[in-house]
């Protein structure tokens, strides 16, 4: 286990999954924070913007191209779609190694990114070089990677939920359902009228039903880990709460006379932020607020062949800002929980 102190830059630190990567990131005793990017609040002190982390950080915001970010170690890149993909070659090629939290390089097919996101792909030639950043997965990978594309939060929760039975072959990939809720951080730290208090609070609605950004992501995860091409119907939604995702998942078994809690517990026994619950419970997102986890119950029948899988997570943890710093320590071979074992907030 490697004891060198990393130096860290963050652009774009100034949304929610930003400032997530700071709070955590502070408490790493591994991390030197070298210097944290924003055009908008150049020059001024990260604790004036975020007073939550007064007494914490001494360090002003830098302009996006501060040369400072050639001198770290890795940075992290946690801007808006369709802006890492301009910059990360030029840091790339300084010998920095980058998680981008971003959908930028999470997708390995230029075409298909150009769909969903509308623009044309500006670094198409690192798209196959990059790493999916889902541990669970790619743990091997992300230890030799010099760019990790840290995975969505819904993709995230989705196919830790699903990849047991995929991987087992249990299941039909044609019957493959993902029910989804988001808090409405997940939307990110902007002026938007749907994620205003008075729009989002004591409400509940569907958005993305005829196609949201993060199937493609869900699909191509899935596909890789069942070897097929997998068939999924995935609908989000927004609820009024700040954090959390909980995905109610189902699928239809090949056969009935399955322990499927087992194998799920067997999958994931030597996983550190995913736990398998017994039988008979269900999981609450206040269960993982400010962790990395990712809580699972399997609930199934005897007289039937479905199968429903609960998944939850915070998504700006363990969907974002966590398991990017979970990547990073897997990056340069530190504990993999350094930063992150930190128990739930309650209430």
């Amino acid at each position: 286990m490697s004891s060198k102190i990393l130096k860290v830059g963050i652009v774009g630190a100034t949304g929610y999954t930003g400032v997530e990567l700071l709070r955590l990131l502070i408490g790493h005793e591994q991390v030197d924070i070298q210097v944290v990017t924003s055009n908008s609040e150049k020059d001024q002190y990260v604790t004036n913007v975020f007073p939550s982390l007064s007494g914490y950080l001494d360090l002003k915001f830098s302009e996006h191209d501060s040369p400072v970010l050639t001198e770290c170690d890795v940075v992290f890149f946690a801007t808006p779609h369709a802006t890492s993909m301009y910059k990360i070659p030029e840091l790339l090629n300084a010998n920095v190694k980058i998680i981008d939290l971003s959908a930028d390089f999470r997708l390995q097919d230029a075409e298909q990114w150009q769909h969903w996101y509308g623009i044309e792909h500006a670094a198409p030639e690192l798209l196959e070089s990059a790493v999916y950043g889902l541990p669970e997965i790619n743990r091997d990978q992300i230890s030799k990677a010099d760019l990790v594309a840290n995975p969505g939060c819904y993709p995230t929760a989705v196919s830790l939920g699903f990849l047991p039975l995929l991987e087992a072959g249990i299941v039909d990939l044609n019957s493959l359902i993902a029910d989804a809720k988001s808090g409405v951080s997940g939307a990110g730290r902007k002026a938007a009228m749907a994620s205003l208090f008075s729009e989002a609070s004591e409400s509940f609605k569907a958005y993305g039903v005829s196609g949201h950004r993060h199937l493609p992501e869900i699909c191509q995860t899935l596909s890789l880990c069942s070897g097929q091409a997998v068939d999924i119907t995935f609908v989000p939604h927004l609820v009024p709460m700040v954090r959390g995702i909980f995905a109610t998942l189902y699928a239809r078994l090949k056969q009935k006379d399955i322990d499927v809690t087992d194998i799920y517990t067997t999958r994931y026994i030597n996983e550190p932020f995913v736990e398998v619950l017994p039988n008979g419970s269900q999981p609450d997102t206040r269960e993982v607020r400010g962790t990395n986890m990712c809580r699972i119950a399997v609930s199934q029948s005897q007289d039937s062949d479905k199968i429903v899988v609960l998944s939850v997570i915070d998504n700006l943890v363990k969907g974002a800002a966590g398991q990017a710093i979970q990547n990073m320590n897997i990056m340069f071979g530190l504990d993999e929980v350094s930063g992150l074992n930190l128990p739930a907030i309650y209430p």
